[in-house]
């Protein structure tokens, strides 16, 4: 069946840009580029296996088009899905800022009632970013962007780390709201917090397996942006790169899981593996 709501193909030549290459190498590119480079990555295999140079791709809570912009610039089709009228209105002109506006479709919505706006297997990729936290079944809401996956498919899982909330609040000199983040279920420091909801990596890879799919990989996410004082950053020369380098050799190890302020976990079918 088809999806009225994927943009055409576009006949313009695909950009190479990516968060990582854009010219402002601002803080917010340490944010997004360990994540950016597996999912290129991951979207590239796709493209190897499919033989489809465009890839259908739905982004859960896309909100502005961090990453679905930068997706369509490859010339793949992307879908975002977001609750904000006012996100959507960005993404739009964001995307044509980009002039990747053919390629890139926003609809009101949200994972809960997600096949309200979407079509249900109709994906080779998808992203939930930042939605896990918010939901109020986490479990059901990794269920419901599985299900939106072709048999052949990858999703990139993002959400809010334990560890590094407890770690950044203890540095802060806020003990209290750090013993409080440790205990809570829920990984929340306090009343002000105003995150709902925190994961360990273990939690979110047994989510990501639980519903059907394998972990293909865990990496941790701002190990460290988070913790560098910005004047440094800002001032020092070649702090930017070395940081990101930095980051990027970290995001793999297992030992910095548990420190991550992120921690970012990529999914795939069964079919995707026997590619």
């Amino acid at each position: 069946m088809s999806d009225p709501m994927r943009p055409p193909v576009s006949p313009h030549r695909p950009h190479t840009a990516s968060p990582r290459s854009e010219p402002s190498r601002s803080r917010a590119a340490l944010r997004t580029a360990v994540v950016w480079d597996v999912l290129r990555a991951a979207l590239d295999r796709r493209v190897k296996a499919t033989g489809r140079q465009a890839l259908d791709v739905l982004d859960t809570g896309g909100g502005s088009g961090n990453f679905a912009v930068p997706a369509a610039r490859l010339g793949h089709r992307v879908t975002v899905v977001d609750p904000s009228p006012n996100a959507l209105f960005a993404l739009e002109r964001r995307a044509a800022e980009a002039d990747v506006a053919d390629r890139v479709r926003g609809v009101q919505g949200d994972a809960r009632g997600l096949f309200d706006v979407v079509e249900r297997g109709g994906y080779d990729a998808v992203l939930c970013h930042g939605v896990l936290e918010y939901v109020d079944d986490p479990a059901e809401g990794v269920r419901n962007v599985v299900a939106a996956l072709r048999p052949e498919g990858v999703l990139s899982l993002l959400a809010a780390g334990l560890g590094g909330a407890v770690l950044a609040r203890a540095l802060a000199g806020h003990f209290t709201e750090a013993r409080q983040a440790l205990g809570d279920p829920d990984g929340r420091w306090g009343e002000g917090d105003p995150v709902p909801r925190r994961f360990t990596a273990e939690q979110l890879t047994g989510l990501v397996e639980a519903a059907g799919l394998r972990v293909g990989a865990v990496h941790g996410v701002r190990v460290f942006a988070d913790l560098v004082p910005g004047v440094l950053v800002d001032t020092e020369p070649g702090a930017m790169d070395a940081l990101l380098e930095l980051e990027a050799a970290a995001a793999e190890l297992p030992a910095f899981h548990s420190v991550a302020t992120q921690l970012h976990v990529l999914g795939e079918t069964r079919g995707a593996q026997e590619d």
